[in-house]
């Protein structure tokens, strides 16, 4: 599992982009996509065999590296092709994210409102008072200070989400609050969650795709859209879907005293500490010194 999911996360990881360029941005339907060699870039063409060994034996899927938009590395292993679809894992929370901006800035929501104003009362099994003071912005940040000693992080039911400590006191990474933003959502903008990410998303920038059961699955190539287009600040080809500059700045940033290093539903690295999955235990440093900041 955790192999599968790091291919993921290393394709996300893997797009680059220089902030003097112009970019280039694929037509949003066919499969047309600019390309430039490594050989053009002056790159070291002889050792990207050993880095593709290295990507068969971490069971590596796809891998994409774009340069100024551009695709320059592009590898599918064993059975996989640029048209096999394949889950985001957690990835997906980076979708997410987008998408509640994107509801914020149409004023369908704020991430200040109670998440209550969208769910009603008695979504969780908290003190009524304390299970107002839990809002969308919690819910981004792993905040929502409800109770991680359960058995399943995923389930979504009342009597699953118990009080722990007030929201904001507290961060862990935990599932459940995050999926129940797609009902937030759903109940906010009054479609589907699919829809609102087809007509929000997928229908300007071509990074189509599919939610099932909470986890978003597209091909290759529609990752890299979308990760182009954050790296772009959320503008694709001129067409600026998120307006909202002061949101996409929070997102990427540290998001609350209590990790340093996640963002709303973004990890972040560079950081001077950083907690984990599964744990509740601040560790110094970043998260993945050999990586980019």
């Amino acid at each position: 599992m955790m192999k599968r999911i790091l291919t993921i996360l290393v394709l996300l990881g893997s797009l680059s982009i220089t902030s003097k360029a112009q970019l280039y941005f694929p037509p949003i339907l066919g499969a047309n996509w600019d390309t430039i060699s490594p050989q053009q870039l002056g790159w070291c063409t002889e050792r990207i065999d050993s880095l593709y060994d290295l990507l068969q034996r971490n069971n590596t899927k796809a891998f994409i590296i774009l340069k100024d938009g551009k695709i320059a590395v592009e590898k599918y292993f064993d059975t996989f092709t640029k048209d096999s679809l394949w889950y985001w894992a957690s990835a997906g929370k980076t979708v997410t994210s987008f998408l509640v901006g994107m509801a914020q800035q149409e004023g369908k929501l704020s991430i200040y409102d109670s998440t209550s104003k969208y769910l009603g009362t008695g979504w969780t099994t908290c003190p009524p008072d304390k299970e107002r003071l839990i809002t969308v912005r919690h819910q981004i940040t792993m905040t929502t200070g409800l109770d991680y000693v359960i058995p399943d992080w995923d389930c979504k039911l009342p009597s699953c989400l118990k009080y722990k400590a007030d929201a904001g006191s507290q961060w862990f990474y935990h599932n459940a609050p995050y999926l129940l933003l797609q009902d937030v959502l759903e109940n906010a903008s009054g479609v589907t969650y699919q829809q609102f990410t087809n007509t929000r998303l997928s229908n300007r920038t071509g990074a189509f795709g599919l939610w099932l059961d909470g986890v978003f699955y597209s091909k290759p190539r529609n990752m890299a859209r979308f990760g182009l287009l954050m790296l772009n600040k959320g503008v694709w080809n001129g067409d600026t879907l998120l307006k909202d500059t002061t949101y996409y700045r929070e997102m990427i940033n540290t998001s609350q005293n209590l990790n340093q290093s996640y963002g709303y539903l973004w990890w972040l690295n560079g950081k001077p500490s950083h907690k984990l999955p599964a744990s509740n235990l601040t560790f110094p440093g970043e998260i993945c010194p050999p990586a980019p900041d």
